[in-house]
């Protein structure tokens, strides 16, 4: 009795296997037809050929992907037939990328961001770039006042580091000096690149305090800028005051544009939270952060450029007219590019809408 006992199982075992690759047939019947539609359809996304992809199934591809997670999750637990298990660990794994994984190159990306979707973004927070601006100039004007009625607000605004002895009373020739080019290629002055990293933490931070409805953001503005106007004072002071303004144009009218866009980011954001409007505010704020991270991804270019031209062309070319020329130049061109750049894109879209 004990051997008869001890082969019972070996016994039904065959059967046990047969009942089960026939649940595993019926399980594979049932479901293949839309495994196989799912498959075509991404075959054809995978090749580059959606227009071959009727609008049903495209429509239908999100359901069909979820029906196929099911089935693997299912055939996981109970199919004996590793060949149905492999093709849906592998057609899943397709569809997933086809649904939820980035449909662009990198390239892709990079070409419709400076096509028109960083200039887009500029242009769609411009009330934030004029009220940026005004705090900029207004800024400006306070740090040139405090300085001029008493100098020793100038040890408060810029720190020894920067001021590298551009200070009230210095001597015009030590102010003219910091002003000219250098034969070495070792670059830039220790004011050079304090002021690139201020501006630079200045840009960043601008925009990440716009969460505080943009009061921060405003106020770096302001102090940011009396920095600057207190500068101007020293050199308007000791007659060098256009020396100053080339000097600093060759690579401020690309950095300081950087601030002003990323801290009209962060004010975008914080008016977003202040006046969400009819839309729910976590809504109104997803879009403005969508739209100002944007336009900070072009702020951190913009700084790169800024970087080069403090680094070079400033330090090659030394004589005013010409350092007015290549700040124009560049002022010019940020001006057109974020003006015209993907004008015709955006209006054709309105035109579809329309």
């Amino acid at each position: 009795m004990a051997v008869f006992g001890r082969s019972s199982p070996e016994i039904e075992a065959p059967a046990d296997i047969e009942a089960a690759s026939l649940r595993s047939d019926q399980f594979r019947l049932e479901r293949q037809v839309d495994w196989q539609r799912l498959d075509a359809i991404v075959t054809a996304l995978e090749k580059g050929r959606p227009k071959r992809i009727s609008d049903d199934d495209l429509l239908d591809m999100p359901v069909l992907y979820r029906k196929a997670a099911s089935s693997l999750a299912v055939a996981r637990e109970t199919t004996l037939d590793a060949g149905t298990l492999a093709y849906l660990e592998s057609l899943v794994r397709r569809a997933w990328s086809q649904v939820y994984g980035p449909q662009t190159s990198f390239w892709a990306w990079l070409k419709r961001f400076f096509g028109g979707g960083w200039s887009q973004a500029v242009r769609s927070v411009w009330l934030d770039m004029c009220i940026a601006l005004f705090v900029m100039v207004a800024g400006a004007v306070v740090g040139w006042l405090l300085v001029a009625r008493d100098q020793d607000w100038y040890f408060s605004l810029v720190s020894s580091d920067m001021a590298g002895g551009r200070v009230p009373g210095a001597d015009p020739e030590i102010l003219r000096e910091s002003l000219n080019t250098h034969e070495t290629s070792e670059g830039l002055s220790i004011f050079a690149a304090s002021l690139f990293s201020n501006n630079a933490g200045v840009t960043i931070l601008a925009f990440a305090l716009g969460f505080a409805f943009g009061i921060p953001t405003m106020i770096l503005l302001v102090y940011n800028m009396a920095l600057l106007g207190a500068m101007l004072w020293v050199f308007f002071n000791a007659g060098l005051g256009w020396e100053f303004a080339a000097w600093l144009s060759v690579h401020g009218t690309t950095e300081l544009l950087a601030i002003l866009l990323g801290g009209a980011a962060g004010m975008h954001v914080g008016r977003a939270m202040a006046f969400p409007g009819q839309r729910a505010i976590l809504t109104a704020i997803s879009d403005a952060g969508i739209r100002g991270a944007r336009v900070l991804v072009g702020c951190t270019i913009m700084l790169i450029i800024a970087g080069l031209l403090e680094g070079y062309a400033r330090q090659l070319v030394g004589d005013m007219v010409s350092r007015f020329a290549i700040g124009g130049i560049m002022l010019a061109f940020w001006a057109l590019y974020f003006g015209l750049a993907g004008l015709r894109k955006a209006g054709l879209r309105k035109g579809r809408k329309a």
